[in-house]
């Protein structure tokens, strides 16, 4: 059955369009390059390293970008910083760095593609049991220039984290940071069928959101070959991939319904206590699957080392999270500018120490044999 008509989203800021320097084209190989320094922004004297990486992402596309890290898909950045997500996509851009917005994003999509400017941008959907406001959402990202679309499974409902309990830490419920879903015209539909005004009861339409998108209902994989052709319909064919994929047979199963690319994840182990570690789920998955699709890292990621040893171990790209969220709490836009800078003066210091003249030299070999016998 053919998916609903798509609904024309009401923006509540001009709408950024899909720009050629953003779209990505096809690549075979990694090129990185020392060649180019890239110019020093005025207010620091941190220079972002000086190589150009070619990300082939999914396969199908490529965007030069400053280094092989991405800002991580984090939702309601507004519980950290009053300014939410504008402020992170406009550095990711500033950076020249990929960023993914969160389907629980605390800012609207049309106000954070405009914030990010010309920088490359993926979009993070937690997949709502409508397939109306499901369509919705992916038109207004594609419409706003996001080149991308990554679906998270592993957090169909929060998983049991005790300071969040333990502290009411539960933002939505709280008529906090549901922005993104209050401005979506599908969703406005189902509130005012609902009776729920947003003005006068955020709290329950805060709720309304989170109970329509995350709470405690999975989907299952026969509803991937559907999403992943919807968006393919909506976008003119740019890239899908799904994130939290922790097991080779996952992986595996990616690629039988036609993922671009799989991020390997475990919510930073926010989800399942005791989980294996994302690091030790990848080896095993970049050998069954690496050769077939594009695989990328999340979680745990501290500096440049955590970096290093993700693309050794056969990760193309690696996604950050916590270090910006911690700039962006103390000291909003000057603070993730600083951290991230920080990350990047860091790899950049790494490969020159190592030794490294790009950063398709990095493989196994730098973390020690034994790791890898029988």
């Amino acid at each position: 059955m053919p998916p609903p008509t798509p609904a024309n989203p009401t923006p509540t800021s001009p709408t950024v369009k899909p720009s050629t320097a953003t779209r990505l084209s096809p690549v075979s190989s990694l090129i990185p390059t020392f060649a180019t320094p890239a110019p020093p922004f005025s207010d620091t004297r941190v220079v972002i390293p000086s190589f150009s990486f070619l990300i082939p992402s999914f396969h199908s596309h490529r965007n030069t970008v400053s280094a092989p890290i991405g800002f991580a898909p984090i939702g309601i950045n507004k519980i950290y910083h009053a300014a939410g997500e504008v402020p992170v996509a406009k550095i990711a851009q500033e950076l020249n760095l990929p960023y993914c917005l969160s389907t629980a994003g605390s800012c609207p999509i049309e106000d954070v593609a405009a914030a990010n400017g010309e920088g490359p941008r993926f979009f993070q959907l937690y997949m709502p049991h409508d397939d109306e406001l499901t369509i919705s959402l992916l038109t207004r990202a594609h419409k706003s220039g996001f080149t991308a679309c990554i679906l998270t499974t592993d957090t169909w409902q929060l998983g049991w984290r005790h300071d969040d309990v333990a502290t009411g830490n539960y933002a939505f419920y709280r008529g906090i940071g549901a922005d993104l879903g209050l401005s979506d015209s599908i969703f406005q539909k189902r509130l005012a069928a609902a009776g729920i005004d947003p003005s006068k009861d955020p709290q329950a339409a805060g709720a309304m959101w989170i109970d329509k998108v995350w709470h405690g209902r999975a989907h299952s994989w026969e509803k991937i070959p559907w999403l992943v052709k919807t968006w393919k319909e909506i976008s003119g064919g740019a890239p899908f991939c799904i994130k939290g994929i922790q097991s080779v047979d996952d992986a595996r199963r990616c690629v039988e319904v036609g993922c671009d690319g799989i991020v390997v994840s475990n919510h930073a182990g926010r989800q399942v206590d005791g989980a294996i570690a994302s690091l030790d789920a990848l080896e095993n998955i970049v050998a069954a699957v690496g050769s077939e699709t594009y695989v990328m890292y999340d979680s745990g990621v501290r500096g440049a080392s955590d970096v290093a040893k993700a693309l050794a171990i056969g990760a193309k790209f690696v996604w950050v999270g916590r270090l910006w969220v911690w700039g962006l709490s103390i000291m909003g836009e000057t603070g993730v500018r600083h951290v991230m800078k920080s990350l990047l003066a860091d790899f950049d210091i790494f490969m020159n120490v190592a030794g490294f003249q790009n950063v398709g030299q990095i493989d196994k070999s730098i973390l020690g044999e034994s790791r890898f016998r029988g």
